[in-house]
Parts: structure tokens; sequence; C-alpha cells
């Protein structure tokens, strides 16, 4: 929680990193929109989907004449967010060569088009992403280790669907109000079996693959809820449906204390007042869970 409001109010650098399909340009969206640079330009660019030949002219722009088929100056990626935010998502796939680039624009806050001399400064701030962990890729020498430093001023890491227990039917209700207008007339909203099932379902494909699940349902759905199967999450298929008590115990644990930590912004002492229990009690299962009060 910490990090995200830290991310909203100062105008540094943000490295987002988790696993594929987790949400993580949502994020950078939310913290462009509730910056001080949310009237400005949201421009995003997926590194690892430019054409290797093509990545400094995507990304900083030409001149006319400066290579063959430059009929006329472009304008770069990094140039049209000045004013805003530059969204670099799969930052781990960048040439080594480009990362040099990118490394100057950070320190100077000036880029050079493909053919020019000018030096143009660009007021734009940086947030990144990457599923990659890019402390092993500096070791393997596969990123810049001065440009990871760069990047990760403030970092957000996004959490698996898997490990949000008690997220996903929220997440899911947001979904089918954000896709109203799919949903057939008589779908009033999610059967309680479905809502039971999405959240003890694996989500290898984290976020995107519940946007996915929920629109399908929406349009295929010919009852009043959606059930389980029209979301393709059967019981019989789901693996996660049969805990131990232990295990039970533990989720139901986790999911209560993030959600007290959560709604006290972090402060241990108040959530301890919340739950009942001292702070060396809540200090203790935080402990045996793994749970930090960012």
């Amino acid at each position: 929680m910490r990090r995200s409001v830290t991310a909203y109010g100062v105008d540094a650098p943000v490295l987002i990193t988790g696993e594929s399909g987790t949400g993580k340009e949502l994020a950078a969206q939310a913290i462009h929109e509730r910056s001080s640079r949310g009237h400005g330009p949201f421009i995003a660019v997926n590194c690892g989907a430019l054409p290797a030949n093509l990545i400094q002219s995507e990304l900083f722009g030409h001149e006319k004449g400066s290579f063959t088929g430059a009929h006329q100056r472009k304008i770069g990626r990094v140039e049209a967010a000045s004013g805003g935010s530059l969204f670099l998502d799969e930052i781990g796939d960048l040439p080594m060569e480009l990362q040099a680039n990118l490394l100057r624009f950070l320190q100077e806050k000036t880029i050079q088009r493909v053919g020019g001399r000018e030096d143009i400064t660009v007021d734009v701030r940086v947030i990144a992403a990457t599923h990659v962990d890019l402390e092993n890729a500096v070791r393997d020498g596969r990123f810049r280790e001065d440009l990871y430093y760069r990047l990760n001023v403030l970092q957000i890491r996004m959490p698996a669907l898997r490990e949000r227990i008690g997220d996903v039917p929220l997440l899911a209700q947001y979904i089918f109000h954000r896709f109203a207008e799919e949903k057939g007339r008589k779908i009033k909203g999610f059967s309680e079996d479905a809502l039971h099932t999405m959240n003890h379902y694996d989500w290898p494909g984290n976020v995107r693959e519940l946007i996915n699940r929920v629109r399908r349902a929406m349009v295929m759905c010919d009852k009043f809820l959606i059930s389980p199967s029209d979301l393709g999450l059967e019981r019989r298929n789901n693996s996660r449906l049969v805990l131990t008590l232990g295990e039970a115990r533990d989720r139901a644990e986790i999911d209560i204390i993030r959600t007290a930590l959560a709604q006290n912004r972090g402060s241990v002492s108040l959530a301890s007042k919340q739950l009942g229990v001292s702070r060396v009690t809540l200090y203790r299962l935080m402990e045996k869970h793994a749970l930090s009060t960012n």
C-alpha cells in the first residue's frame, strides 16, 4: 500500500514487476492518472514487440532522410510522452545497445532523433514493467546495472491472482460492471457457486484470464446468474477446492490480516487493535505467512 501511494505522490521512475497478465499496465495507468501528470499523455511501448531494427526510431524518432524510407520527420514515443508518462512494458527485453540510449535519456533528460544532432529536452516520467527478474539479468550480463538502478527507484510488485485470496470476486464484479454493455439483458451477476469457484481457482493467466473468462461468460450465459460452467470452471476441474483444515485456516488468516493492514494503511498497531490481538501476535502471524506492511 505505502509503495503505491508513494508512486502517486512523487515524480520518480517506477518499476513494476510481476508475472504476465497480473495487470502491470493497468497499475501504470493508475499511477499516471493519479499523479500531477494525469492531464498529460500516457504512451505505452512494448519493448519486446518492436522490431529490433526499428526500436531506436520508434523510441526516439528520426529526421527526414536519416535512412531509407525516412521520407519525413517522425516524433518518437519518448518525445510524444512529453508532459506525461512513458510506460516501457517488458523492459527486460530491450536490447543492450538501446539500454545505453535509454540510460542517457534518464540521466540527461534529452534525446536525439535518429539522423539528428540537436539535443531535445523531454519532460517525461518513466514507468517500466517486466516479468523478468532484472537482478538475475544484471548478473548474467543481459541488463545494464546502471540502468536497473535508474529505473528501480520505486518498485511495485504485482502479485499473481492466486495470491490474492478474497480479491477475485471483487475483481470479477468490477469486470462485470465495466463490460456491462456486453451482457445479456437477463444477467444480473454471478451465482454463489461461481464466486466460490473463482476464488479457489489457480488463475494461471492471472487478471488477463479473469477478464477473458468473465467477458465470455457474459456473452454466453443464458440464465440470470453466471455459473461455473459459463466460466469454464466446473468444480470437477478445480484442483484448489479440496483443502486441508490447516490450509483453509492459513488462507483465512492471510486474507484477514491483509484486509486489516490495507484498511489501516499498513499500521500494525491499528490493525492489531482491529483484529483484537497484540502487536507481537500480529507480527508473528505476518512472519509466519511472509506478509509485509507494503
